[in-house]
C-alpha cells in the first residue's frame, strides 16, 4: 500500500468503464504498480505501461503489457516530454497521478471513438491524508473543465463525479470517463447496460 491507498486491485472507476474502450492500445500512464495495466490485458487489450520507476516497470511487464521508462514530468526546455502521436491510443486510462500540463497531450493522443479514464485526487483530500498539496489536488470541477478545454474533436462524456468516496481509502476526488468523438464515431459502444 501507498500514500494513495491500495495500489493491488484497480480502481472501480476503472474496473466500472474498462470495458468500453475499443479494439486498439491502451496507455496506462504514471502506471504505478501496473494493477491497470494488469486488468486491461487480462482483457485482453494491448497495453503501454508508462512510469518513471524502473523497479516498478520491471514487475509489470508480460502477456500483453509493454513498458517504457519516462518522466513525464521533464522539462525540455521546449516543453513537456511527450513522446506520443496524436491519435495513438484507443484508451488512455490515468489514476492518481495530475501534471496540468499534460491535459492537451493526453487528449490528443487518444484516437477518435478512443476512451479516457481518469481518476486523481481534489481539493479537501488533504483533511483525509495525502496528498494534501494544492498543487496535486483538483479544483471543483477542474477535470471536466480541463478535459473539454483541451480537447481538439468533440467529446461525449460518459460519467464524471466530483466529491467523497471510502474505499480503498477515504479520499476527495475527481474521475471522468470520456470518449473522443470520430468520424465514424459508433455511439452503440458507448452505451451503459
Amino acid at each position: 500500500m501507498d500514500a494513495h491507498g491500495a495500489v493491488d486491485h484497480p480502481s472501480a472507476w476503472v474496473t466500472r468503464f474498462a470495458s468500453l474502450i475499443p479494439s486498439g492500445e491502451v496507455l496506462d500512464l504514471a502506471c504505478g504498480s501496473g494493477r491497470h495495466a494488469r486488468l486491461l490485458a487480462a482483457m485482453g487489450r494491448t497495453v503501454l505501461a508508462v512510469d518513471r520507476d524502473t523497479d516498478a516497470l520491471a514487475k509489470i511487464a508480460g502477456p500483453n503489457i509493454t513498458v517504457l521508462q519516462h518522466d513525464l514530468e521533464q522539462d525540455t526546455g521546449a516543453g513537456i516530454s511527450w513522446p506520443f502521436a496524436e491519435n495513438r491510443f484507443a484508451g488512455i486510462v490515468v489514476t492518481n497521478y495530475l501534471h496540468r500540463p499534460l491535459f492537451p497531450s493526453i487528449l490528443a493522443s487518444l484516437a477518435p471513438n478512443g476512451v479516457l479514464l481518469y481518476e486523481t485526487f481534489a481539493r479537501g483530500n488533504g483533511r483525509l491524508g495525502k496528498p494534501s498539496n494544492p498543487a496535486f489536488l483538483l479544483e471543483p470541477g477542474e477535470l471536466l473543465e480541463a478535459v473539454c478545454a483541451y480537447s481538439a474533436s468533440p467529446l461525449q462524456i460518459i460519467a464524471f463525479e466530483d466529491g467523497y468516496i471510502d474505499q480503498p481509502k477515504p479520499a476527495m476526488v475527481q474521475r471522468i470517463c470520456a470518449a473522443k468523438i470520430g468520424r465514424d464515431a459508433a455511439p452503440e459502444i458507448l452505451r451503459l447496460n
